[in-house]
């Protein structure tokens, strides 16, 4: 974290507005060494919804950068329940995962989309099939390629929703697409400020301007008015490339990337015989009157012809390359005056730069007083971190042994895996994922699981937006009386939903866990969001991105690592099944085949209405018994998604024998089929 501070540092003293921040860590970091530093809540934050615009909020953001795929009622929603201060994306790429909830480009290509490294694995062809049936012909292969996001249609719609600021996907663009796209949008929203919406209307020639700057296979609305749709995927190879606008190309390097960017200013310069040369100058600049004045030598006196005040204006009109022009100056002279040019240059440079001193001042800041330079604040956090769990691990020399020993935990997606893992006396803790397992039968599976002996915990979705809410609120009563031990929580708005469960009586967990999805890469992630869920116990999920020596070095000490597991690589609002087929409103497991071969399973969780893409081989530590004991986590998380009972059975048996009962080293037990160890070796950019 010194490394942050001294990064951060000369921005802040320089005038920095805000920082956009995705990781819970720098976001504590950041209220806490520079608490005058305004922060913005990343789309990455994957922020869906009402509670978990206000959970944010309350923590001190100053502004949401909302996911892309919420519509324009549940962008109102938020405004109204929450007044957040809200930024949109209106145009650009769009990403065919939620942001913040993608590991397709890190596991494929070491590049993680998370950090801003996406590899755009989404643009490459894909088929589809079902059992042996394939879903897409030769020209639908680009299922994962969405059209470009244009709103300038819906634009009064986007800024009567409550949406402060508009966010223009611009990553590897040029330039010129810059200029183009946000003087397109700048003109429309002057137009509806200035005439309202019955004066709002969209001239073609600036679509087709739009289209002439980038087209990836054509143009959508988004999400603003539908949940998902083919009518957003590209679906066949992108176009050759447009016939170049040269015309267009001409006039915006002219007048935007070429241009110099001058602020006009009012000048008045006096020269009187034998007095010094004086130069004032004033400007605006939000709302406030800035002026500068200077003076040089005293006028000398003309053996021939004075200086009139025309030449004298004339000569401080070459502004050149400087940041300003005189919008008006009057000269004023008295007396014979003779002032050499370099002396006017010299005034007028003088002048400009104090008023840009003026100027920049507004915003310049000192180093904060106070406040440490961030060295000691993670390794403070992972030091209580630990004195925390030393403390609620003290006991007696046996009670000790037997927690050093990590517990198997299973999480299941599907009901028909179930009886297989109650057989197994080693599964200490079984999770079901309220997306597969109907509200109906979660009293009795918790039945079942307390019957042998084992914490039951309710999985609630990647995703929390409206058909969840509608959900939930349907079946507080089976949730209440289910008697969950506790819950896994994999979104903002969840740890808030928690903590209205139990403010309403409806449920108490024991235990809540943030999922590997909830990133907590560092110490004071963790600590920050412990915050969100006050005296409540917590589990932290090792983040999937971290590779062994970096979980080392953050401390998963006492905290859960998925050891097995198909990991999530897409958490979509789209829907495969529903582009090339329909929607049927029935789940199911489709393949999806890459390039090389690798297929992907693709599941279509149609309670929660979004769609899950997996890795191909599923992820197995199985091999790294000795690193994950030095790690020591005190739970170690077996997840399992589209796998049969018998499958299930071996991957419980082996994990068993490996982790549970003790087997030596050098006679590991082995599982059958492909594996992947994910980024547990070499980590991510």
């Amino acid at each position: 974290m010194k490394e942050l501070y001294s990064y951060l540092l000369p921005y802040y003293e320089q005038g920095l507005d805000a920082v956009i921040v995705q990781d819970m860590g720098v976001f504590s970091f950041v209220k806490r060494h520079f608490p005058d530093l305004d922060v913005h809540a990343s789309t990455q934050m994957t922020v869906t919804g009402a509670p978990g615009a206000a959970l944010i909020g309350r923590m001190g953001a100053s502004r949401i950068v909302t996911a892309r795929e919420l519509s324009l009622d549940e962008i109102e929603e938020i405004y109204r329940e929450t007044g957040a201060e809200i930024e949109s994306f209106v145009h650009g790429a769009l990403c065919y995962c939620y942001s913040g909830q993608c590991l397709f480009s890190s596991l494929i290509g070491g590049r993680s989309g998370n950090r801003g490294r996406c590899a755009q694995t989404c643009r490459l062809p894909f088929s589809v099939r079902r059992g042996k049936e394939l879903l897409n012909g030769k020209n639908e292969k680009y299922v994962l390629s969405l059209k470009d996001l244009c709103s300038l249609d819906i634009l009064p719609d986007i800024l009567e929703a409550g949406v402060f600021s508009l966010k223009i996907e611009g990553r590897m663009k040029s330039p010129r697409y810059t200029a183009g796209v946000v003087s397109i949008y700048r003109k429309y929203v002057d137009q509806y400020m200035k005439y309202g919406r019955k004066g709002y209307q969209v001239d073609p020639a600036d679509r087709k301007t739009l289209l002439d700057l980038f087209d990836r296979g054509g143009q959508t609305e988004g999400y603003y008015r539908e949940h998902n749709g083919r009518d957003m995927v590209v679906l066949k190879e992108k176009p050759a490339f447009r016939e170049e606008n040269r015309p267009l190309y001409d006039y915006l390097d002219k007048t935007y990337v070429n241009a110099s960017l001058q602020e006009p200013v009012l000048g008045w310069a006096r020269a009187a015989e034998g007095e010094e040369l004086r130069l004032k100058l004033q400007t605006d600049s939000f709302g406030s009157t800035i002026e500068a004045e200077v003076s040089g030598g005293p006028v000398q006196t003309a053996k021939n012809q004075p200086m009139a005040a025309e030449r004298i204006e004339k000569q401080l009109n070459k502004t050149g390359n400087t940041p300003f022009y005189f919008q008006s100056l009057q000269v004023e002279t008295e007396g014979n005056c003779f002032i050499p040019v370099q002396e006017l240059n010299e005034l007028r440079r003088n002048a400009f730069e104090k008023l840009e001193t003026q100027l920049l001042s507004q915003f310049r800041r000192q180093e904060p007083s106070g406040h440490e330079n961030g060295e000691g604040d993670g390794k403070k956090a992972q030091e209580e971190k630990l004195q925390k769990r030393e403390i609620s691990e003290n006991g007696t020399e046996g009670e000790k042994k037997g927690r050093e020993q990590a517990v198997l935990h299973v999480s299941l997606e599907e009901p028909e895996g179930l009886e297989t893992v109650l057989s197994f006396r080693q599964a200490a803790v079984i999770s079901i994922d309220a997306a597969g397992f109907p509200a109906e039968s979660w009293k009795q599976t918790v039945l079942n699981c307390h019957e042998r002996g084992k914490e039951c915990l309710l999985l609630l979705p990647h995703i929390y937006r409206a058909e969840a809410k509608r959900y939930f609120d349907a079946h507080l009563r089976e949730l209440s009386e289910a008697g969950f031990d506790g819950a896994v929580i994999r979104a903002w708005e969840e740890a808030e939903l928690i903590a209205r469960w139990r403010r309403e009586g409806v449920f108490f967990p024991k235990i809540t866990v943030f999922d590997h999805g909830l990133y907590s890469f560092n110490s004071l992630s963790e600590e920050w969001m412990e915050q969100m869920l006050p005296g409540e116990t917590i589990r932290f999920t090792a983040p999937l991105e971290l590779n062994s020596r970096e979980l080392e070095e953050k401390g998963i000490r006492g905290e859960e690592l998925m050891v097995y597991g198909n990991i999530p690589m897409m958490v979509t609002a789209q829907c495969l099944k529903k582009t090339l087929e329909g929607c049927t409103g029935r789940p199911e497991l489709l393949w999806m085949k890459d390039r090389k071969g690798k297929e992907f399973p693709v599941k279509n969780h149609c309670r929660f209405c979004y769609n899950t893409i997996y890795n191909s081989s599923p992820l197995s530590l199985l091999a790294d018994r000795s690193l994950i004991e030095r790690l020591g986590p005190s739970v170690l998380r077996l997840s399992f998604t589209t796998e049969q009972p018998e499958r299930i059975r071996e991957v419980l048996k082996a994990f068993s024998e490996e982790f549970i009962s003790g087997t030596e080293k050098g006679g590991a037990p082995e599982l059958s089929g492909e594996f992947t160890r994910g980024h547990f070796k070499r980590g991510a950019e």
